[in-house]
């Protein structure tokens, strides 16, 4: 098996990630508000929906390219047969790492997002400012742990299904799936993770939304769980699981065929050059 391209996983993950966050910002921003402590009609509703959009737009190329380059990396090392029952066991841990990698560039860029999103007067940059101020680089960090904590699981479920399912529609139909199909593939498999990984979600929301000095924010996410469970039961800890499981399939499907179709062409390229 040929070591994966680095510039070729660099450049699909970049575009497949700049394309999803520009394209799905407003649902995200739904999303968020319905999860935030104030509610969402005081988060801002439905006002100022691409609020926090510079922070997604900077920090989306290298946050998703730096999940790509490590989860192909580690399938590589991890080589093992297709058909071989460990191929679940490669693409979690491929998947696992790329999202702990990613989370290092994904948290500060998400915070900076998420607070913009429920503050729609306040300028990125002004918040940028201000949690380097008031709180310095680990108030840029915070919620990292909660993110990473949501994210395994959500790529537990999400590459191994979008892989098998893959594998299942080649086998069907005797060739290789083409980019639509593999973004189909990844729509149902992102949708279905999205809903079982929303409780982990609201958790990482309440948590880089708190207010400095406050218990939740110091990134206990089974106590941000516990908390919402308190004041808001079942209802709270799915709060914005529609939107979530629509950006998230959208998501899905452009990301995982943008990646595929870009992937191809670079490929292409690299033989017509060769």
């Amino acid at each position: 098996m040929d070591q994966p391209g680095f510039t070729t996983s660099l450049v699909a993950g970049g575009v497949a990630g700049v394309s999803v966050d520009l394209i799905l910002f407003p649902l995200d921003t739904v999303k968020t508000r319905l999860q935030s402590p104030q509610g969402f009609n005081q988060a801002g509703g439905f006002r100022g929906i691409y609020a926090g959009v510079p922070s997604a737009a900077i920090g989306s190329f290298p946050n998703a390219a730096a999940f790509f380059i490590t989860y192909e990396y580690v399938k590589w090392l991890l080589h093992t047969d297709s058909s071989s029952y460990l191929s679940p066991v490669k693409h979690m841990l491929a998947a696992s790492a790329g999202e702990v990698v990613a989370c290092l560039i994904r948290v500060p860029s998400e915070v900076v997002k998420q607070r913009a999103q429920v503050s729609a007067s306040s300028r990125t940059f002004h918040i940028f400012s201000n949690i380097l101020y008031q709180e310095g680089v680990p108030g840029l960090y915070r919620g990292y742990k909660s993110t990473v904590l949501r994210e395994i699981p959500f790529s537990l479920v999400q590459f191994p299904l979008w892989e098998a399912l893959k594998a299942l529609w080649s086998w069907r139909q005797d060739h290789v799936v083409d980019s639509w199909q593999s973004a189909v593939c990844g729509a149902f498999a992102g949708g279905f993770a999205a809903a079982v990984t929303t409780p982990l979600d609201v958790a990482k929301t309440r948590i880089m939304l708190a207010k400095t000095g406050s218990s939740a924010a110091d990134g206990n996410v089974l106590s941000a769980l516990q908390g919402v469970w308190r004041t808001q039961g079942i209802s709270g800890l799915f709060a914005g699981v529609f939107p979530r499981m629509a950006a998230i399939s959208l998501g899905g499907f452009i990301f995982l065929g943008a990646y595929d179709q870009t992937r191809s062409l670079l490929s292409e390229l690299g033989r017509v050059h060769s």
